[in-house]
């Protein structure tokens, strides 16, 4: 299994919309995907604009599918915009 890890800087003022896209549009398009296990978004306690999204796939080449399909594609100049920027960290699940 694979665990991606992806860290957000977001825009100042921006932290709702951010949210709003992950739960609304974000979330449900992953879900569609083959091999999708789950994905959850946590915001920093003591740093609001810090958000990361922990997103779990069978394999590697299914996370893979997931970043290259049309609905990520559309997804992304919308989450972007939302963001100044952003690092990411992927694990393989060991236990």
């Amino acid at each position: 299994m694979i665990e991606r890890h992806v860290t957000f800087k977001v825009l100042p003022g921006k932290e709702q919309a951010f949210e709003r896209l992950f739960i609304e549009e974000y979330r449900s398009a992953m879900a569609l995907m083959p091999g999708f296990i789950s994905v959850s978004l946590l915001m920093e306690v003591e740093n609001p604009q810090n958000y990361h999204m922990v997103i779990r796939f069978r394999s590697a080449e299914e996370a893979a599918a997931w970043r290259s399909s049309s609905a990520h594609q559309l997804l992304q100049p919308k989450i972007k915009a939302l963001y100044q920027e952003s690092q990411v960290q992927v694990y393989e699940v060991i236990a």
